[in-house]
């Protein structure tokens, strides 16, 4: 009963199968198939077109692990916090991470993935315990609302703080102009596995926690009675989306409203058991980034719009719908 549709997850596989290839095939220089099959199997850094599908591949390897990783941190997260608004972008945790990552290049030079993951972590976990700390001042507590509105002016106070360490050093702004907007094309396949390695962990943990996932989105009160320690269970969580949202921003920068977006789509398709929206995600989530980089390399060429910028052109519009839905259920 909790697992997901065999169809759901076929098509989930044979859409992710779609965007790769087009991934592959598609920009400024056009690239047939049989070509991209031979720089695959036999690799010859002597012709360019292999070199173009050389890098293209890379780009692809990182969307996959970027995409999964936020689409599975943002279900993890609206479970967690019993909030459809939540997401990494909104609740200032790519938000942290990049703050973090920028001070680190500004006052320390940083240049290696790994010392942007450590500071990423480090960040993603700030903002958290800011949004959170921000949100339950009050009566309430931290309501849905209050933490949307906390991760608004969070991520904007460290916007802030970014754009004025960027333009304090050019060094830095040139090291930084690209990746601060959200970029698949600046890491290499063995950076990538690095970083993938606590992608992946961040992964299974929330895929082992999807039934208490389930729990929690029930409420409290009913999660006690299920028998969740529900503190254990947030602390677990919290790690979990800590090292999806730090890796995923140290390895291509802060792109928003994915985590938003895909776990809002496999929830209308396959209804709202985590057991079956997590592994959905996980599909789903690199396809909507691999399609959207796509897109921003053919939109204007021969120049490139960076993948953070489109996903935002297609989440803001979403968020949107789903701030009206919400305000008129009268929640």
């Amino acid at each position: 009963m909790g697992r997901p549709p065999l169809l759901a997850l076929t098509a989930g596989v044979l859409a992710l199968a779609v965007a790769g290839g087009l991934s592959l095939l598609v920009g400024a220089r056009a690239v047939d198939p049989a070509t991209v099959w031979e720089a695959l199997v036999r690799f010859d850094a002597a012709q360019a077109d292999h070199v173009v599908i050389h890098a293209r591949l890379e780009r692809t390897v990182a969307g996959i692990a970027v995409g999964a990783s936020l689409a599975v941190a943002g279900a993890a997260m609206q479970g967690m916090t019993r909030n459809p608004l939540a997401d990494p972008g909104i609740l200032g945790l790519n938000a942290g991470a990049a703050a973090a990552v920028v001070t680190a290049i500004y006052l320390l030079s940083i240049s290696s993935v790994t010392e942007f993951m450590l500071f990423a972590f480090v960040g993603a976990a700030l903002g958290t315990v800011a949004v959170y700390a921000v949100s339950s001042l009050g009566r309430d507590g931290a309501t849905p609302v209050k933490l949307a509105l906390a991760g608004a002016a969070v991520t904007a106070g460290l916007g802030s703080v970014i754009n004025a360490l960027v333009l304090l050093d050019q060094a830095s702004l040139d090291r930084m102009r690209f990746w601060q907007v959200g970029t698949l094309g600046a890491r290499s396949l063995g950076e990538v596995a690095t970083v993938g390695t606590f992608m992946a962990a961040g992964v299974l943990l929330v895929l082992l926690a999807a039934p208490t996932l389930n729990a929690l989105s029930l409420g409290d009160d009913a999660a006690v009675g299920l028998g969740v320690n529900v503190t254990a269970a947030r602390v677990l969580l919290g790690i979990a989306i800590v090292l999806l949202c730090g890796a995923a921003v140290a390895l291509a920068g802060p792109i928003g409203f994915l985590g938003l977006v895909v776990p809002h789509a496999a929830r209308l398709l396959v209804g709202g058991d985590y057991r079956r929206i997590i592994p959905l995600t996980l599909l789903a989530g690199p396809v909507l980034i691999l399609l959207a980089d796509v897109i921003g390399r053919v939109i204007a060429p021969p120049a490139e719009v960076q993948v953070g910028v489109m996903t935002a052109l297609i989440g803001v519009p979403v968020f949107i719908v789903l701030i009206r839905s919400r305000r008129q259920a009268g929640l």
